[in-house]
């Protein structure tokens, strides 16, 4: 449905014809760490994320999944080499 509280106009899965059914009745404003973030909406009464009703709670499990504002880090994982294996290669040439 329609959000008719903080999100007006856009589509919630917490809006029922009773109202706002997310902890509280309504979404919560963005914390420090999701400044910067292309999700953050500014409405009359401050920002909020356009994905997560509560954003603090993305970011106490270890950070938030849908933070575009953040790169997350490629590791590059050495590939392991049998040492029998190699040492008949070696033994080979």
């Amino acid at each position: 449905m329609i959000c008719e509280t903080v999100k007006t106009g856009v589509d919630c899965a917490f809006m029922t014809k009773k109202g706002c059914g997310f902890n509280g009745g309504s979404c919560k404003v963005i914390v420090e760490r999701c400044e910067g973030c292309a999700r953050i909406f500014e409405n009359g009464t401050g920002k909020y994320c356009s994905i997560y009703p509560d954003p603090n709670a993305k970011w106490a499990i270890g950070g938030c999944p849908s933070a575009s504002h953040l790169k997350k880090a490629v590791k590059e994982e050495t590939q392991k080499i049998n040492p029998l294996k190699a040492s008949k290669r070696s033994k080979k040439s």
